[in-house]
Formats: C-alpha cells, sequence, structure tokens
C-alpha cells in the first residue's frame, strides 16, 4: 500500500480519537495528517510527509489554542436573572435601612435592604444594587 492511504487511515484514527475523548488537538492533528496524506500522494518521500504532517499540526495547533484559551475564560456574553440586575439603579418607595424597605427595580417592586445596618435610604432618592440576596435586594 502508498503511504497516502496510511496517512488516511491515521488522520481516520485521530478523527475517531476526536469524537471518542473530545480533544481538540486531535482534529488538529488528523488535519495534519490529511495534509500529509496529500503530500503522499505528490511524492513518495516519507520525509517530506512527516515534515508536512508536523508542520501543519503544530501550525494549526499554535494558531488555534489562543482563540480557544481566550472563549475559555472570558466573561459571560449575557447576563441573565438576577444577576442582570446587579449594579443597576433603583428608585426607593418605602425608607430603606438594614432591616428592610422597597425599591423599584426594573419596573417591578422589591422588598430591599441596605447594605450596611447603619445606613438609611428615604423614598424618592435612587439607589444601587449591589447584590440579590432570595427576594431582597441588598442596596447602598
Amino acid at each position: 500500500m502508498d503511504f497516502w492511504v496510511w496517512w488516511l487511515i491515521a488522520a481516520g484514527g485521530f478523527a475517531i480519537a476526536l469524537v471518542l475523548t473530545t480533544m481538540p488537538e486531535l482534529g488538529m492533528l488528523a488535519a495534519g495528517a490529511v495534509a500529509a496524506a496529500v503530500a503522499g500522494g505528490l511524492t513518495d518521500s516519507l520525509v517530506i510527509q512527516v515534515v508536512v504532517f508536523a508542520v501543519v499540526s503544530t501550525a494549526l495547533i499554535v494558531a488555534v489554542q489562543p482563540i480557544a484559551r481566550r472563549s475559555r475564560t472570558g466573561p459571560p456574553a449575557l447576563s441573565t436573572g438576577v444577576d442582570a440586575l446587579m449594579g443597576r439603579t433603583a428608585i426607593v418607595l418605602e425608607r430603606v435601612d438594614g432591616h428592610g424597605g422597597r425599591i423599584k427595580l426594573a419596573g417591578e417592586e422589591w422588598s430591599a435592604r441596605s447594605l450596611s445596618e447603619d445606613d438609611t435610604y428615604e423614598p424618592g432618592s435612587q439607589v444601587s444594587v449591589v447584590e440579590i440576596d432570595g427576594a431582597t435586594a441588598v442596596v447602598m
């Protein structure tokens, strides 16, 4: 059998291993094996085929890893639920202190308490939501 056939078999093996393990590097090795198979169809030199495999696989791994790393470590694109409410401004409806009160947040009425026991906010003043604790907004 010609070497290009062995390279295609290797590419298939890498592709199967990729599906079973979900390691993206194996996909790049499979692409390198396909490139080596093309080189094997053009030349009989095993050295050239191995060099093509190594160069293509390494280039793909070096090019894709920073992109993958950025997508894994980046912040979520969209905040939803109570996470979307943190940092928003609300209007005090009933006096808010360390024990309770009411605010209007995102068009809805919420129970609220101040972050510090000593702080009080009078009706009509604006507060910032620090966190959501159950059904209570913690404000400052």
